[in-house]
């Protein structure tokens, strides 16, 4: 495989347990991925950056899986998304895919706040990490998380990832720069 070829396991699909699954967004329906938003507004408003109305849409959604599908998924980002049944519960993102000699990217993840405590992230971020670096062949992924977010960094130690610094004023959260801890997993030496 390439650096920049699509993988022989494309579109991923994964068993996170028997009742959910962790699916790429050109297989999910956008109009749950939409509702999942909605619902989950208030609660995801403390760890990302404030959304426009329109991005709680359908048309949002439809518009997003498109341009995701055109712009050749897996090349420059992996986005995949929790589905239990119909019900969309959550994301996991791998952005900003960068080849050449850094071979790394950006994770970012969310659960939706009713099905929080199961273990299903913790299945679901292990399930792309080894995706994004068996498959795509990276060998780092970052992760940052604000301080006060105990459970994203126990999520993500617990998953090798490693703290690397704390990067002052680093993302705006709901209007506010905020102070953001920086991870990362590195692929295991052959």
């Amino acid at each position: 495989m390439t650096a920049l070829s699509i993988p022989l396991q494309y579109p991923p699909r994964f068993t996170v347990t028997e009742a959910v699954e962790l699916i790429d967004l050109t297989l999910a329906d956008p109009a749950a991925v939409a509702d999942y938003y909605r619902r989950n507004r208030q609660h995801l408003a403390q760890s990302m950056p404030r959304r426009s109305d329109a991005f709680y849409t359908q048309a949002q959604w439809q518009g997003q899986v498109a341009a995701y599908r055109a712009g050749g998924p897996g090349v420059s980002e992996v986005r995949l998304v929790l589905r239990a049944g119909p019900l969309v519960i959550g994301t996991v993102n791998f952005s900003q895919i960068f080849r050449g000699g850094f071979q790394a990217c950006f994770l970012g993840y969310g659960l939706d706040e009713a099905w929080q405590g199961r273990g299903l992230m913790r299945n679901a971020v292990r399930l792309g990490r080894d995706f994004v670096i068996g498959e795509l062949g990276l060998n780092r992924i970052m992760a940052n998380h604000l301080p006060d977010n105990l459970r994203s960094a126990h999520l993500l130690q617990s998953l090798g990832f490693e703290r690397e610094g704390l990067a002052r004023r680093y993302l705006q959260i709901d209007g506010v720069w905020r102070d953001h801890v920086l991870t990362s997993y590195v692929r295991p030496a052959p």
